[in-house]
């Protein structure tokens, strides 16, 4: 697993043999950031973050700030690991918490992004919690947007306050990206 694009760009991650987590492709995360163009001097949360390869992606193509949001306490100390071998630490932000949590905490800590990346576990209903979850601690900036990874098996269906700009079908992947209605 390598670093695609920008300034760490063929850099290897490390991702442990042992987990049973899927980690996001080279080809899908470098996919994702030609859609999403570059993210410079943009905020990015990665949820459920692994081993953090999407977020260390967009430190890598100059996004100012990343926090990541990993569950797992093993995943934390392999996101350490790619931060620190990255050389990011100074715009890293690892977060050792449920999902809920943690964006409980950074809202009310007026914490706001540009991008939220969340890549929750295949088929076991996380998308349709994910998004409510980030309507009732609403982190996006004012022109922030959701993407979501996820299996084509899952097709959630969203509330009329999110309204959906891409998306994007990769193998048994999608990548659905959502912006609040009002925004």
């Amino acid at each position: 697993m390598r670093i695609s694009g920008g300034e760490a760009k063929g850099r290897t991650l490390k991702f442990p043999s042992w987990s049973t987590q899927r980690p996001t492709t080279d080809f899908l995360r470098e996919t994702l950031f030609n859609l999403l163009g570059s993210p410079a001097d943009m905020g990015f949360l990665d949820l459920y973050a692994g081993s953090g390869s999407v977020g260390l992606e967009a430190a890598s193509r100059e996004a100012k700030d990343v926090v990541f949001v990993e569950k797992n306490r093993e995943m934390i100390g392999v996101i350490r690991k790619n931060v620190s071998l990255c050389g990011y630490e100074d715009r890293c932000l690892i977060i050792h918490a449920d999902i809920e949590s943690a964006l409980r905490d950074l809202y009310r800590k007026r914490i706001r992004f540009d991008v939220v990346f969340a890549d929750p576990p295949y088929n076991k209903g996380f998308i349709g919690e994910t998004i409510r979850l980030l309507a009732q601690y609403p982190v996006l900036g004012e022109n922030g947007f959701v993407v979501l990874q996820h299996s084509i098996k899952e097709q959630p269906v969203f509330s009329t306050e999110w309204l959906i700009i891409d998306q994007r079908k990769y193998g048994d992947n999608l990548l659905t990206l959502l912006r609040m209605g009002d925004a």
